[in-house]
């Protein structure tokens, strides 16, 4: 990817509020669950730099490197619970909103498993992460090179 402009260097004090609005629409919630919603919408929306920094957050936060591999394959693993399938169903289909729509039957799995007021929560960060992946790959701004190690 090429990028197109430095957008976190020259307009930082302009993502500022979707920072804020990130952080505090995660305030309270699992970091497993946290983590889990910005990794899947980072996959689905094929953002290479969330999908980096999403997954050295789920490992800190000590997330297996298996549930990591097999986040993409969800529905096929038998690793993760109810709850977290719950989740997982309701952030694809609101990154899949306009192909797919969303259903009352991933909300009412959404209730048996969580308040009103995480899943108000919930809802507030997977607009969030995708926000920040649109903008990522708009803008064309990649991974972090830094971290990877120097090719043999």
């Amino acid at each position: 990817m090429t990028s197109r402009m430095n957008a976190i260097e020259t307009h930082f004090d302009d993502l500022k509020p979707l920072i804020a609005y990130g952080t505090r629409a995660q305030e309270g919630l699992d970091s497993t669950i946290v983590e889990m919603i910005k990794l899947r919408a980072s996959q689905i929306n094929g953002c290479a730099r969330c999908i980096q920094m999403h997954a050295r957050d789920a490992r800190k936060n000590g997330e297996t490197e298996e549930r990591i591999y097999l986040l993409d394959a969800w529905r096929e693993a038998t690793i993760y619970s109810n709850r977290e399938r719950a989740v997982l169903d309701w952030t694809e289909q609101l990154t899949r909103l306009a192909t797919s729509g969303v259903s009352a039957t991933a909300f009412a799995a959404l209730e048996q498993h969580f308040s009103e007021a995480e899943i108000f929560k919930i809802t507030l960060l997977i607009g969030a992460i995708n926000s920040f992946n649109r903008l990522n790959i708009g803008l064309g701004i990649p991974e972090d090179t830094s971290a990877q190690p120097e090719a043999a």
